[in-house]
């Protein structure tokens, strides 16, 4: 470190030689740039030895303001301001407070650091620029006058960092057996320190210590227990207040063997008939689905197969598979039992839905029947057998059909072996009619005939 004062000391002597005229009270300044005080206060505030009488001098330089102090991102840029009034001949000076690194004199730059450059305006104001910040820029940087005693502002440098995960003490996907203990850790970087989260990439809550939380603070997850409602993705989210935040996918599988339920295992059907068989099953890894008959025989193997008497499909949701059989144009032989299988590697379990036979609904006519009305024969025998109603007792309308029989009605209701009556409707009216008068002529002469 003394070999390097040694260098800058001498540059800066040659520096003074070229840039300024030699007078006592210059030597003492350029002695207040390289062996001042160049003390760690912070906001910029001024060095405390300048003496009453050298504030009221008018003559000397003064700042006409405070040196802002900056926050930048790692890998921007970065510039500091110092603006001086009434210079005149003094020199300005950047210095590197931390390290009492001197970065330039007046104008020219005196470090090797080839990311700092320098620039000013009107004699007045002189600009420190900072290209591609990085972490080691972080710090307090001084503005010099070489006036005796020297006077001073600081202003500092924040380099933030953007938060980053480190992969390689992060956890990645797992798959667990149900049941146990499980711990994922996330470990990130950044400036300032990162805040480290968990929470389920599809924004349900998680089952921790006997709560459900959406979100859980830390770099460390620890699920005691763990079930099946417990599977799916994880996000590790890191932010700082230093965009962007960053996050880290991490997939966790539990192992169950299968089981299943069955909404309904009594189902009805009618010959003719299209039903549904369903049937729910949880399982991972995902299992092996197919649905038997009675007997036994395999009806369908895989997620879906059609054909004309079955159609059976498998859908699956996560873990969940919904299982549904559907039989065509049900007859006598599809009555009995089904059964909905499912297995993998861990185990496999089977339920049984039975078809039974229901009656087939009737149906209404909506045709009015014809009315019949009974009528007594000539043969004397009370027929139950039915004829059109008549308006008038003599009417032969109804005879003219020959299928239909004047004593027995339709041909289909004569008794076997009986001979229909095909005489002529004109004969039966006039021999009917006689039959009339001569009833009605008698029951006149009976009186008179008792008398």
């Amino acid at each position: 470190m003394s070999l390097i004062r040694i260098i800058v000391s001498a540059i800066y002597v040659v520096a003074q030689v070229f840039l300024a005229r030699p007078s006592l009270v210059e030597g003492r300044q350029a002695r207040n740039l390289l062996l001042g005080q160049t003390s760690g206060h912070h906001h910029g505030t001024q060095d405390a030895s300048l003496s009453d009488s050298y504030n009221n001098n008018s003559e000397l330089p003064r700042f006409a303001e405070e040196i802002q102090n900056v926050t930048v991102s790692v890998g921007r840029d970065a510039l500091l301001a110092c603006v001086v009034d009434n210079l005149r001949h003094y020199k300005v000076a950047w210095v590197r407070v931390d390290t009492q690194t001197i970065l330039s004199i007046h104008q020219n730059v005196i470090t090797q650091n080839p990311r700092i450059t320098l620039s000013y305006n009107d004699h007045r104001s002189w600009y420190l620029h900072i290209k591609e910040v990085q972490e080691v820029d972080r710090g307090w940087y001084m503005c010099q006058v070489n006036t005796d005693p020297m006077k001073s502002r600081q202003g500092y440098v924040q380099v933030v960092v953007p938060p980053s995960i480190i992969t390689k003490e992060t956890s990645t996907d797992m798959v667990v057996r149900e049941a146990s203990n499980v711990t994922l850790t996330c470990k990130a970087t950044g400036y300032p320190e990162p805040y480290v989260m968990w929470r389920r990439e599809d924004g349900k809550n998680i089952n921790y210590n006997g709560e459900s939380v959406n979100v859980v603070d830390g770099e460390v997850l620890h699920i005691v227990k763990i079930s099946r409602l417990h599977m799916g993705a994880y996000l590790c989210i890191a932010s700082n207040g230093v965009p962007p935040s960053v996050s880290k996918r991490v997939s966790l599988r539990v192992q169950f063997p299968p089981m299943l339920s069955i909404p309904n295992q009594l189902e009805g059907a009618y010959i003719g008939q299209d039903v549904t068989l369903e049937c729910h099953t949880e399982a991972y890894p995902n299992s092996i689905n197919y649905w038997t008959t009675e007997r036994g025989d395999m009806i369908v193997s895989g997620n879906s197969v059609s054909g004309d008497k079955y159609e059976a499909v498998a859908t699956d949701s996560g873990y969940n598979k919904y299982m549904m059989l559907k039989i065509r144009n049900v007859g006598p032989k599809d009555f009995g039992s089904y059964k909905c299988v499912a297995q993998n590697s861990l185990g496999g379990t089977d339920g049984v839905i039975k078809l039974d036979e229901i009656p087939a609904p009737s149906t209404t006519s909506t045709t009015q029947p014809p009315y019949y009305a009974t009528s007594a024969h000539k043969n004397g025998r009370n027929s139950n057998k039915k004829s059109r109603q008549r308006p008038i007792d003599y009417e032969v309308e109804e005879w003219r059909n020959p299928d239909y029989d004047r004593d027995y009605g339709p041909a289909s209701m004569r008794p076997p072996g009986e001979v229909p009556d095909v005489r002529s409707p004109g004969v039966y009216h006039r021999a009917r009619l006689v039959l009339h008068l001569s009833s009605s002529l008698l029951s006149l002469l009976l009186p008179a005939i008792r008398r």
